[in-house]
């Protein structure tokens, strides 16, 4: 990690929020060493606040102060973002895009020449040290840009180095997957309460549920089937529900979720 790293998130959201946490958390950076700007003031303010970062309220400030940019607006706000950006990015900069959907192709045509860009796309986790991430190169990136973007990810979960034409996979399956879980957790919370479990002792045990099955998965290295199977005994309960499971076609709905955010992700890149 360089020694005077200094991070500037352009955009202060939720996603950049828990990027920054998850930085500091880990210790690879200090308040002093991370700065941030977004539009709206109530989120700037909260950003400070939940970080103790400096704040700014202007794109270019933070250019001047931090050299790893995390551009982390939504799409449609990328290309006013890196106009204003352009007559401040350096050679010194490296650009990391978390906008969901916007090849590293029109953030270098955006920015001046040989500009340094990264795409990654991460997920909330980071907030807590479980981020699932995948991220490519730009053209102009260079092996130790790379390296920095695998310590910072890998710092706040797990990162992957891909082919870009891989990333909207990534955004539909790990960077929106956490909302499917989420769901199902309260689906699981909600099928304890209506077998006679208090509400908050449902959602608890429907949470450790899927955190312990999760890291099953990681621990052992088995095929999800087959931790499936040691759970299912014949004639057993866990074959009852399994079975409800599959007339309300769980998987297959799954599967489409993970498909439609990934083309909605490739639609976002093309406008």
């Amino acid at each position: 990690m360089p020694a005077k790293l200094t991070l500037g998130f352009l955009g202060t959201g939720k996603m950049a929020t828990a990027l920054a946490k998850g930085f500091l958390g880990a210790g690879l950076v200090t308040p002093r060493q991370v700065f941030g700007s977004d539009l709206i003031a109530a989120a700037r303010t909260a950003f400070g606040k939940e970080t103790g970062a400096r704040i700014e309220t202007s794109n270019l400030k933070v250019a001047d102060l931090a050299s790893v940019l995390i551009l982390a607006v939504k799409p449609d706000q990328v290309a006013a973002a890196l106009k204003e950006l352009h007559p401040r990015f350096t050679p010194r900069h490296l650009l990391i895009s978390i906008a969901a959907g916007v090849p590293t192709a029109r953030l270098e045509s955006a920015l001046p020449p040989r500009a340094r860009v990264i795409r990654v796309m991460p997920n909330t986790p980071a907030l807590v040290g479980f981020s699932a991430t995948g991220y490519a190169l730009g053209k102009f990136a260079t092996r130790a840009d790379g390296d920095l973007a695998q310590r910072l990810f890998s710092a706040v979960g797990v990162a992957f180095l891909l082919k870009e034409s891989l990333l909207d996979a990534v955004t539909g399956l790990s960077g929106s997957g956490p909302a499917y879980v989420y769901q199902f957790i309260e689906a699981l919370s909600d099928g304890g309460v209506a077998a006679g479990l208090p509400r908050e002792v449902a959602t608890k045990l429907a949470a450790q549920t899927v955190l312990g099955s999760a890291k099953m998965v990681l621990a052992t290295g088995l095929h999800p089937g087959a931790l499936k199977d040691m759970v299912t005994s014949p004639g057993g309960t866990t074959i009852e529900g399994l079975h409800e499971l599959e007339k309300g076609r769980l998987r297959g709905t799954v599967m489409s979720a993970v498909r439609a955010a990934t083309e909605k992700s490739r639609r976002l890149g093309q406008n």
